[in-house]
């Protein structure tokens, strides 16, 4: 893709590529073997899958073809790869609170007829010309968007200077009416994700050249899938959740062929890899799938981001006595992250002794922050059912 190209039809991301295969280790794998779920190796094994693959790829050109290859077949895989056009937004939009350097107001968006994403749309309450768009997914948590820890990263990078999209996982909280573990789930996900960026690309507010994308658990997986798809992503951290043997333990995760085709074998790791050379935060910690980040997934990363000439691009954040979250030291660790690389600014969350500080921060209850209420009901030509949905991402 053409790094300027930005403003682009999502059905056209898709790109051809080189044809490349790995080298199984030993494996539980799910029924289909087109599929890898949960913990789909052991951690040896997927250190030695990770090795195989480092001598298949000796240089630049190499891990390029790879790479597009990868795209391609998550593409393919998820059922994105013959979208209709997208259609209007019709936003809904309603209760913008001003707090403490920044701003909150609930969204709904149509991102296909009749099929809504909901969610909360955070700005500084100052800044000039153009400044940077933050896509926030979130993990399986039900009302996760309006919880807590969501409302201060979101809220902390608003007052920072950006533009924060914070929206309802696919079943969860005010996202209806398809249920989280549908099969397809990983396909309305995604294109979900990419229709954000499109929203915030549509405010006129956001400078093109600086999109960045963070979430934690399933979000981390939103992240990365998308950061590795859409060209117009700048910045990515995802967050406790890139693995080389845990290949997500939901079916919106890992339950459509991303990972495998007949001459392909990839995993999330590569995933995240494929977000070279532009600037990328793993964020990992010593109690669950990520606790060997720092020793196995991250060194992987490294060798791509140094055969792309672009090493001071990627970092790891480990919090080797933490378990999985996004709390306090991780929120922190991209704060600095984004702040560095999208030109944000961290002194607006800093204490007197420089370190950061979210008390600033409004922690609103869970109703104030939902978008359908007896005043803005739901819309009356809104899908009834989830298999209502599917028929609208065919291209005619």
């Amino acid at each position: 893709m053409i790094r300027n190209q930005r403003r682009i039809d999502i059905g056209l991301i898709v790109a051809t590529t080189l044809i490349a295969t790995v080298t199984r280790g030993a494996s539980v794998l799910a029924e289909d073997s087109h599929l890898r779920q949960g913990y789909a190796f052991s951690e040896a094994a997927a250190k030695e899958n990770l090795a195989a693959l480092e001598r298949t790829i000796p240089d630049a050109a190499a891990w390029e073809a790879r790479a597009t290859k990868i795209r391609e077949n998550i593409f393919r895989g998820a059922k994105l790869d013959h979208l209709p056009p997208p259609c209007p937004f019709n936003p809904i939009r309603h209760s913008k609170r001003e707090f403490d350097g920044y701003s909150v107001e609930n969204v709904a968006l149509e991102v296909l007829p009749g099929f809504f994403m909901t969610g909360n749309l955070y700005l500084p309450l100052e800044f000039d010309d153009r400044i940077p768009g933050v896509l926030a997914p979130h993990g399986h948590r039900e009302n996760k968007r309006r919880l807590e820890s969501t409302q201060k990263r979101s809220a902390a990078m608003a007052r920072m200077g950006a533009v924060v999209f914070a929206w309802d996982m696919l079943g969860y909280g005010e996202s209806k009416p398809c249920q989280h573990k549908h099969p397809q789930a990983l396909r309305i996900q995604t294109y979900s994700s990419l229709r954000a960026v499109d929203f915030l690309l549509s405010l006129g507010l956001v400078d093109e050249t600086r999109l960045a994308a963070t979430g934690a658990s399933g979000g981390g997986t939103q992240t990365f899938v998308l950061s590795a798809i859409d060209p117009r992503i700048d910045v990515s951290a995802p967050v406790v959740q890139v693995s080389a043997h845990f290949y997500g333990g939901c079916i919106c995760e890992s339950g459509m062929p991303v990972h495998v085709h007949d001459d392909l074998e990839t995993n999330n790791v590569e995933f995240a890899a494929c977000f070279a050379p532009k600037p990328l935060l793993l964020v990992s910690n010593g109690k669950d799938w990520t606790k060997n980040t720092p020793q196995v997934e991250y060194p992987y990363v490294q060798r791509v981001y140094g055969l792309l000439g672009a090493e001071q691009n990627v970092e790891n954040a480990h919090f080797a006595d933490e378990g999985h979250d996004y709390g306090p030291s991780k929120r922190k660790s991209v704060y600095r992250f984004f702040a560095k690389h999208l030109d944000l600014d961290l002194t607006k969350i800093q204490d007197s002794t420089g370190e950061i500080d979210e008390s600033f921060v409004t922690v609103l209850p869970l109703k104030d922050l939902a978008v359908f209420n007896a005043t803005h009901p739901r819309p009356a030509h809104e899908v009834k059912t989830c298999e209502d949905v599917w028929p609208l991402l065919e291209a005619e």
